[in-house]
């Protein structure tokens, strides 16, 4: 209840009323594109300044390493399970949707943190970066043996019925997609900003978030309410893609995120995790990436249907994190693992 009446949380919520009643009210491209860069670079600087305090330990390398693990788990899940019901392709883009990271609900979760005091390791910034790639490469994987069984005229299962795909007249090859991939994930802008700013605050340490602090920390919260008043006008434009859509996947759009948390929970309590890094690994299995992963599937996967996995991560899965899972993870996790 505590996280409803959160004024960004609440800019939200306005945000998707807003759409809804198809307000013209809008944020310019530039301007939204700015606060996303503003706030990867405040949340990287905020790593750093606390990685700089608690130096890199162990535990640090443990909770990257369970990031990673999750990373990879997760869509090849999603993948066997959306198999069943959507073609190959699709199966493969929503896998890899639901199997990548939001950024900004990350940065909702850190906030939340925060705001109750709830300390956690600056290093999770990183490994929020380190989530990003993996479900890309495994959906490109995943596209490319289906285009080959395609052309060597093995029939493709969708949705229970044998039907034969066609194979695209590109005539690249899996490792040149492969490269392409990788070359984009780590050189991404955004991704370059967040780690950039997590090693300046590394360097720079007390000196540096002193210095910072009127940027990284007093505009922050603003900076948020803005950008998520922005995310929920977008959010409200997409709902309508929504549906329509099998109750299979309106399903896993729901209930896909609670089972990754719970999974993310689970390695957290092996691993001895505290509950803020335990409830953030937990925020991140749950979310779905509606920016990095769709705009590399577009050209990548051009055989799956951008509606369906962009519709659903961020006209459903979105919303339903912001408003109602982050504060669910967090309580959940302080319970289990406090």
């Amino acid at each position: 209840m505590h996280n409803l009446i959160d004024p960004a949380i609440l800019f939200f919520i306005f945000g998707v009323l807003a759409g809804t009643v198809k307000s013209n009210l809008e944020i310019p491209p530039a301007i939204s594109r700015f606060l996303s860069l503003y706030l990867l670079m405040a949340l990287g600087l905020k790593g750093g300044f606390a990685l700089s305090q608690s130096g890199l330990t162990a535990s640090v390398g443990t909770s990257l390493a369970a990031a990673v693990a999750l990373a990879t788990v997760i869509p090849l899940i999603g993948y066997a399970v959306l198999r069943r019901f959507v073609s190959g392709f699709d199966a493969a883009a929503v896998a890899a949707t639901y199997g990548s990271v939001s950024a900004v609900t990350f940065v909702t979760a850190v906030q939340t943190l925060e705001n109750q005091g709830v300390a956690y390791g600056g290093h999770m910034a990183a490994a929020m970066a380190l989530m990003e790639s993996p479900a890309i490469i495994l959906a490109v994987v995943l596209a490319n043996s289906l285009r080959q069984k395609a052309a060597s005229g093995v029939a493709v299962q969708a949705g229970g019925v044998a039907a034969l795909a066609q194979a695209p007249s590109t005539g690249t090859g899996t490792g040149a997609s492969l490269g392409k991939i990788l070359h984009e994930s780590f050189t991404d802008g955004a991704q370059l900003l967040l780690l950039g700013a997590m090693v300046i605050g590394l360097i720079s340490g007390e000196a540096g978030k002193t210095a910072m602090a009127p940027f990284s920390v007093d505009l922050f919260k603003g900076m948020l309410a803005f950008f998520l008043l922005d995310m929920g006008l977008m959010a409200a434009r997409n709902l309508p893609q929504v549906k329509g859509q099998s109750p299979v996947l309106i399903a896993y759009a729901v209930l896909g995120p609670i089972v990754h948390a719970a999974l993310a929970l689970g390695l957290a309590f092996v691993l001895k995790l505290n509950a803020g890094d335990g409830a953030l690994l937990m925020v991140l299995a749950a979310s779905a990436s509606y920016i990095a992963v769709p705009a590399v599937l577009r050209t990548a996967l051009p055989e799956a249907k951008p509606a369906l996995y962009f519709g659903l991560s961020l006209g459903l899965t979105f919303p339903l994190n912001i408003v109602l899972g982050i504060p669910v993870y967090l309580a959940v996790a302080q319970m289990v693992l406090t």
